[in-house]
């Protein structure tokens, strides 16, 4: 069986898992498989309710275009995008 690592788990939604756990009788692990399960079950991944196909999408940005109203220049959004990322990894090109 594969093994997963969860980082960044909210505290209070830890402590609800904890909870539960120790109602069910169950360790942490296994509480969150059954969590899991249940809310997985039913699932079919064939099924893709987020795609839209491509000529849809097409379709949706032409209507999008010029439609965006903004008083800054497209210089000023440009730095603004530039200055809020956040840094990646060295790249050496």
């Amino acid at each position: 069986m594969a093994n997963l690592t969860i980082r960044n788990i909210p505290e209070d939604l830890l402590d609800k898992l904890r909870r539960l756990s120790k109602a069910e009788k169950r360790s942490l692990n296994s509480e969150v498989l059954v969590v899991l399960e249940e809310c997985l079950e039913g699932y079919k991944p064939e099924k893709r309710y987020d795609y839209i196909p491509v000529e849809a999408q097409v379709e949706m940005w032409k209507k999008l275009a010029g439609e965006w109203d903004d008083p800054r220049s497209a210089e000023d959004i440009t730095v603004e995008i530039i200055e809020q990322r956040t840094p990646g990894r060295r790249v050496d090109l």
